[in-house]
C-alpha cells in the first residue's frame, strides 16, 4: 500500500474532543503535495493518526456554509 503523504498547512479550529484525547479538527491539509483543502477529521494529540474524514474544495467548502446558514 502506498503511503499518504499529508501536510497541515494551516489549523482552522477544534470542534470537539474525546475523553482519549483525539480532537476533531477543521484543517487546511495538503494531502500528497497536492493544492491544500479543507479537512475535517479526527486526529490523535501528534496528529501522527487520523481517523476516516471528508475533504473539501474551497467552492464545496461556502456551499457547505451556506447550506448551514439557511438551516441553522
Amino acid at each position: 500500500m502506498a503511503e499518504i503523504k499529508f501536510e497541515i498547512v494551516e489549523h482552522l479550529g477544534i470542534l470537539s474532543e474525546t475523553d482519549k484525547g483525539w480532537k476533531k479538527e477543521l484543517n487546511l491539509v495538503s494531502w500528497n503535495e497536492r493544492e491544500p483543502k479543507y479537512d475535517l477529521r479526527d486526529w490523535n494529540e501528534t496528529h501522527e493518526k487520523m481517523g476516516k474524514g471528508i475533504t473539501l474544495s474551497k467552492d464545496e467548502a461556502q456551499n457547505l456554509m451556506q447550506i448551514l446558514k439557511e438551516k441553522i
